[in-house]
């Protein structure tokens, strides 16, 4: 075979927590290195290494594929069954194709931990079913639910396992093989192949990398004691067997798999189709719509208008009028009207409701927030900085630290799910036509 390409799609790094031991910006160099273009992430559960594995790839020239491998319960997500964390979930390798993809997989992210957590955060197939757009679904490691029906030689269960993801994902679904080295792998991937063949499914071959070099694999080995509470001489701890879960090169790859080389190739192609572009430049606070059809630049204006006489009087002092001004002009400026809009409402409502509320922080340098009642400190008379909160010569966006009862801040958080209208329109203060 002339092309000898081959893309990493099975990666874990130190966001798979306690037992990953690669770190993003290592894993993107070191895969270059080794002459591949792309490299997936996919940590167990999670998402919480997409960003930084997405702007470390994209500066070093290399086509990150986001990902996770899943947790997906044998059951159904609410369901509590298992005894042990073993059994409370299946590993599912997932990709996201595109920017679609991208989304849907923050949304079975989001799902695993507020709906479906019980040992570990996870899905069933239901979400599944539900968020497969634009994602590319690889049939799983060992510990997954098809190789676990070969591993107990339920060839039937498999092969009709695989026939619902091919019908779920369509040409988006591939069997996946590895080897590392341990002869549990070997014994999936024949059951694998066989069942492949027989419906017509393409094959991928992926390594299980959790470290970059094979020298990684006693550091891994002590992650995994801290992650287990046990000792290194403990002989019946959880152990990976093979210190072969690291980075291979497409030349390695090839060599593993001698009578497999489509598959090894497989991955290269994969990962060519596979491209998402996330936009940096734009925030996406919700929006805040004022009555009156006003602009939230004028409401923000008429609401520290009527601020600085409640705290100051009719007639302000000077200093305080200059501070106002200038400081309505920098958060204009910057776009952040919505944004105090936004919590003055939410603080108004514990106000109203009695719940007791403040700011606290470096918001309190902010006369916005004094006026607003946001904040109880007088900025002018403790000589508090604005450019401490908010600074004009910087990109950040304001960060308003809100304190509330304990008690009651429930309430607070069950207004704020209200007043948030929808996720199409993201428009605060239920001003989307579509949902009036």
């Amino acid at each position: 075979m002339a092309d000898k390409s081959f893309a990493h799609l099975h990666c874990h790094t130190h966001y798979s927590l306690l037992d990953g031991a690669s770190r993003i910006p290592e894993l993107v160099n070191y895969v270059k290195q080794q002459g591949m273009n792309s490299v997936a992430l996919t940590d167990h559960g999670n998402l919480y290494g997409a960003i930084e594995f997405y702007k470390e790839c994209r500066a070093g020239g290399v086509n990150p594929i986001v990902g996770y491998e899943a947790y997906v319960a044998p059951k159904g997500r609410t369901d509590r069954d298992a005894k042990k964390r073993g059994d409370a979930g299946f590993h599912l390798t997932l990709l996201a194709k595109n920017n679609k993809g991208y989304q849907n997989l923050i949304k079975m992210a989001s799902i695993a931990f507020l709906e479906g957590y019980y040992y570990v955060p996870r899905i069933d197939k239901e979400i599944l079913k539900a968020h497969s757009e634009g994602i590319i679904c690889l049939s799983g490691c060992a510990s997954s639910e098809f190789s676990d029906f070969i591993l107990q030689e339920k060839h039937e269960e498999a092969t009709n396992l695989a026939r619902w993801f091919a019908k779920v994902f369509k040409d988006r679904f591939f069997v996946e093989i590895q080897n590392n080295g341990i002869p549990i792998q070997e014994e999936c991937a024949r059951g694998a192949i066989d069942i492949a063949n027989k419906l017509g499914l393409p094959l991928v071959a992926t390594s299980d990398a959790h470290y970059l070099r094979p020298e990684d694999s006693n550091a891994h080995d002590v992650l995994l004691c801290i992650n287990t509470g046990r000792l290194r001489t403990d002989e019946n701890r959880m152990k990976y067997g093979s210190d072969q879960f690291y980075i291979r090169s497409p030349k390695e790859m090839y060599k593993l798999f001698p009578n497999q080389e489509e598959a090894v190739k497989r991955s290269q192609e994969i990962a060519d189709t596979c491209d998402i572009q996330l936009d940096f430049s734009k925030r996406h606070f919700p929006v805040f719509s004022p009555p009156d059809k006003k602009t939230p630049e004028k409401y923000l204006i008429e609401l520290c208008n009527a601020g600085m006489k409640e705290r100051y009087g009719e007639n302000p002092p000077e200093a305080a009028k200059e501070r106002i001004e200038k400081e309505i002009g920098i958060i204009c400026r910057m776009g952040f009207a919505s944004y105090f809009l936004i919590v003055a409402d939410f603080v108004r409502f514990a106000t109203d409701k009695g719940i007791p509320s403040s700011a606290r922080g470096s918001a309190c340098g902010a006369l916005v927030s004094y006026v607003l009642k946001l904040s109880h400190v007088d900025p002018l008379e403790y000589g508090l900085l604005f450019e401490r909160f908010l600074d004009p010569n910087r990109s950040e966006a304001p960060d308003i630290d809100i304190d509330f009862c304990k008690e009651r801040r429930e309430e607070v958080i069950a207004y704020v799910r209200e007043r948030k209208c929808c996720a199409n329109c993201n428009i605060w203060n239920h001003g989307c036509p579509s949902c009036n």
